[in-house]
């Protein structure tokens, strides 16, 4: 009895089937969304605040070590109602793009904002540890220090960070599941809340099972390529 109970409460074959293909087509989709687009902002932003944090000059140093500081000390749901609520309600702002700003926009806006905080401080590491001897001997042939920087010193970096990056891909695909605080559109759910929708209608766990079947088979792949990744800096470095 014990053994049909729990089969039916986490692996229920009539609530599976009516998931399907919905978790994939609208979850899996919008969940894949969110992440492409945060990530690709939050690489820009990160790398902006990167270069901040590596400068010789004060006035760019320190903003972007007070900023990089600050969203990684707060909570990302935190962030993400601060950014959601508090740009749409108390100052009444309106997303451009309609129906459509108004159902990633706020999320990815917010997710933008803390990948870049995580993702700046990787790439910060990468540039510093880069030989100092690779941005000497590029001024010594007449490169300035921004183009020495842009064509030296920061391909290297990358390729130093990029098992980092990936793993920040990863984690950050998971923190999608944080914007649905924000509230959800029709067709804008990620997966885990489309699964709270059909737990919800069908007082099932399975609807979460589901979700987390969705889930790793995006984030195991990442993480075998966060490991072959890390193989070959390794084997490089030797």
């Amino acid at each position: 009895m014990l053994a049909v109970n729990v089969a039916h409460q986490f692996f229920d074959l009539r609530i599976i089937a009516k998931m399907l293909p919905g978790v994939v087509t609208e979850g899996m989709r919008n969940t894949v969304a969110f992440t492409a687009i945060a990530f690709s902002f939050g690489l820009a932003f990160g790398l902006v605040l990167a270069l901040g944090r590596v400068s010789r000059h004060r006035w760019l140093r320190w903003p972007a070590a007070a900023f990089v500081d600050v969203v990684r000390g707060l909570p990302a749901l935190l962030t993400i109602l601060l950014i959601g609520y508090g740009l749409t309600i108390a100052f009444q702002f309106r997303w451009p793009l309609g129906r459509f700003g108004d159902k990633y926009i706020p999320g990815c806006l917010a997710l933008s904002i803390v990948a870049a905080a995580y993702l700046a401080e990787s790439i910060r590491a990468g540039i510093e540890a880069v030989p100092r001897g690779q941005m000497e001997a590029a001024r010594s042939l007449g490169m300035p220090r921004s183009v020495a920087m842009r064509k030296v010193v920061l391909p290297q970096a990358f390729r130093i960070v990029l098992p980092p990056l990936t793993n920040e891909l990863c984690a950050l695909f998971k923190d999608t599941s944080l914007i649905a605080i924000l509230g959800v559109l029709s067709g804008g759910r990620e997966i885990l809340q489309y699964a709270r929708t059909f737990s919800n209608q069908e007082a099932s766990s399975t609807p979460f099972v589901v979700a987390g079947f969705a889930y790793l088979i995006i984030t195991i792949p990442l993480l075998q390529l966060v490991a072959h990744l890390d193989r070959r800096a390794k084997a490089a470095a030797r």
